[in-house]
């Protein structure tokens, strides 16, 4: 029976390293198994390390059929740990350029933590003998990784501890980088995952033998995949997190509008500038506008449904405040939610027009831009269903496009540009059949509801962006009344 300790050494054309490496870390009588993780060396590593596993019962190694990257044996090594249910995993490098003498003192940190990870930048002088090329492009994938990605820790290095008891196994699964830009990606998602993190100080001296395997190539490629991750969590920072299963899911549900298919796409999407922009609106102007009719017409700690949610990019900040049931009818769309919105109260599968809650579950309905794509009909039977679902006294605030709305002018040149300019096929919604019109037709549609016509936004004050009405059900005693 194999220990709960595994270490992990990725080969390439190490035959100078690998029976030394083998001894010292034997030598360090540690409750743990070894496994080197060689991609088919030219220089003959494989046979010297099937000579080892030959006669260490605690060495193995594993034959891959070419250099298919650093990163790619990381994460081969660390399925073969978890397929043989190791509780920890040590990586190290092969050139000694990360010492055996020091896996000791990262497992010690490793025990108050979920992953440790030998540090260059700790300490001075941990860099002894490297050249002045090396060395800046180490310091200057730090700063990147520090300052663009905001993590705080060493992300460049392989020198780690990873708990795999305390990780779940499907965060590594987010990981996409095969290069050398795995040990900065994994870290990026371990660290937004909610992993904890210990630093050790190590020092990193030149390379015992031969030379380094990063070429300038490598780290540029590094350096722009360092901003591909950034603007990629701007965009959607739910990506990166594990998703969670999602309960209640009602196969039959029906979802006329194709959502399905349009979260799907959107997850996809090679429309990174439009993305981008997207992203920017919807933090710059949608979220605090949400934020302020959201404060201004309910009290902190109120039961609020995001009617129709999406992936709620804009709820990160007032679901801190109210107590938020997100409810839609694309499960897509909820699992990005819940990765967007992780301490959400609550998320429910159903449709806006029959909601799954009981009569005066909530204090207020809020939604933003879900009511121009149904027809007049179905937006009555939608607000009764949110009059129905209120408590006496509870108000419904709704996101609702207008006609000569900013948003709806934006995305209309982006189609424009796309279909008329470049030629190509792009739906970036479903059709917004019943844009907003006047104040008039607003408070006509709230009080044919059977909701008091409260507030109705939209001009110069608010940016031309969207109109916000607010509607309120009736309290209890004209309730009674009526």
């Amino acid at each position: 029976m194999h220990g709960k300790t595994l270490i992990l050494i990725p080969t390439y054309n190490e035959q100078e390293n690998v029976a030394a490496m083998c001894r010292e870390l034997l030598a360090l009588g540690l409750d743990a198994d070894i496994v080197f993780m060689d991609d088919n060396s030219p220089d003959g590593t494989g046979k010297i390390l099937d000579g080892l596993a030959a006669n260490h019962m605690r060495v193995a190694v594993v034959h891959r059929p070419g250099k298919m990257g650093i990163g790619s044996a990381h994460l081969d090594g660390i399925a073969y740990a978890y397929d043989r249910g190791y509780e920890t995993l040590v990586t190290l490098d092969c050139d000694f350029t990360h010492s055996p003498k020091d896996i000791p003192r990262l497992l010690e940190a490793a025990r108050d933590s979920d992953m440790a990870v030998g540090s260059r930048y700790m300490e001075k002088g941990s860099l002894p003998g490297w050249n002045p090329l090396r060395r800046f492009l180490t310091n200057f994938g730090h700063f990147l990784t520090k300052r663009v990605l905001r993590i705080r820790y060493d992300a460049t290095g392989a020198f780690r501890v990873y708990r795999l008891s305390r990780i779940p196994r499907g965060v590594f699964e987010l990981v996409a980088a095969r290069g050398y830009a795995f040990f900065f990606e994994s870290m990026f998602i371990l660290d937004r995952n909610g992993v904890s993190i210990s630093e050790v100080p190590i020092v990193l001296p030149a390379r015992v033998y031969g030379h380094s395997k990063m070429s300038l190539r490598d780290a540029s490629r590094s350096g722009f995949h360092v901003c591909e991750l950034r603007a990629a969590e701007f965009v959607d920072a739910g990506q990166f997190r594990l998703d969670k299963p999602l309960d209640e899911i009602d196969p039959a549900l029906h979802d006329p509008q194709g959502w399905d298919s349009y979260w799907q796409r959107k997850k996809s999407s090679g429309l990174i500038v439009y993305d981008i922009i997207a992203a920017l609106y919807r933090r710059a102007v949608i979220r605090s506008r949400l934020n302020a009719a959201i404060r201004g017409n309910f009290a902190p700690g109120s039961s609020l449904l995001h009617a129709g949610c999406g992936t709620g990019q804009v709820d990160e900040k007032i679901q801190r405040e109210m107590r938020i049931t997100a409810l839609d009818i694309s499960v897509p769309a909820l699992r990005l939610y819940r990765r967007n919105n992780p301490n959400v109260a609550q998320i429910r599968h159903g449709s806006i027009l029959k909601l799954p809650f009981a009569d005066g579950t909530f204090d207020g309905v809020y939604n933003l831009g879900v009511m121009e794509h149904f027809l007049q009909p179905e937006i009555l039977q939608i607000l009764g269903e949110f009059r129905r679902v209120l408590k006496p006294g509870g108000k419904v605030v709704m996101f609702w496009p207008h006609a000569r709305g900013s948003s709806v002018q934006v995305l209309g040149f982006v189609h424009w540009i796309s279909n008329r300019v470049l030629g190509k096929r792009l739906q970036l919604h479903p059709a917004e059949v019943s844009l907003m019109r006047s104040k008039g037709r607003a408070k006509e549609m709230i009080e044919a509801a059977g909701l008091e016509f409260v507030a109705y936004s939209f001009g110069p004050k608010d940016g031309f962006v969207q109109v916000i009405l607010v509607g309120r059900k009736a309290a209890a005693a004209q309730t009674a009344k009526a």
